[in-house]
């Protein structure tokens, strides 16, 4: 990794952080699983800074929950976090910032239609950001809990709308980053 790629990972974890500064909202159905603007940031990361970076900006804001620092949403950290019922989730974060880059990387390039852009940015980030992320999550609150596959699949259909905004957020952000600053996607 260049210093460049090192300052945008480390830049990516801080918005993440930033993220969870936003209060999360449960949801009664599965008050296990809050939402929050953190599952966003594995759009942004995956769409801007690229496959590897944006997965590490995931993998570093992991390693700060690990030790104990408050950075998650609700102000949670530490290890018994990273064991609950929402530890498949954080951990799909990664692979779903990893495979939002993927595929962003792979359709969108400059100079193309920007309507190209705007879709290759959005179906990255409902691949990587929402598929991947509750693949995990789904598997790993069916684990810890017990809960049969399909009431968990049917209580996380609560959160498609909101997390559709999100891609369209950050659909329309990874645009205006490519249009503004062409030079940002080089990946690592």
């Amino acid at each position: 990794m260049t210093t460049k790629d090192i300052v945008l990972v480390a830049l990516f974890a801080a918005i993440i952080v930033v993220l969870g500064f936003l209060p999360p909202i449960t949801i009664p159905l599965i008050a296990a699983v809050p939402i929050t603007a953190q599952s966003m940031g594995v759009m942004l990361a995956g769409c801007i800074i690229g496959a590897r970076r944006g997965a590490a900006a995931y993998v570093l804001v992991i390693l700060m929950v690990a030790i104990g620092l408050p950075v998650l949403s609700g102000g949670r950290g530490g290890l018994s976090v990273l064991m609950g019922p929402t530890a498949g989730y954080i951990v799909g974060w990664v692979f779903g910032a990893f495979l939002t880059g993927l595929i962003a990387e792979s359709v969108v390039r400059d100079g193309q239609p920007e309507i190209r852009q705007y879709i290759g940015f959005f179906l990255a980030s409902i691949v990587g950001g929402i598929a991947v992320v509750y693949a995990f999550g789904i598997t790993w609150l069916c684990f810890s809990t017990g809960t049969p596959f399909a009431k968990v699949l049917i209580g996380n259909l609560a959160f498609v709308p909101g997390d559709l905004i999100k891609a369209v957020l950050a659909t329309l952000a990874a645009r205006a980053v490519l249009a503004g600053y062409p030079m940002l996607p080089s990946r690592a």
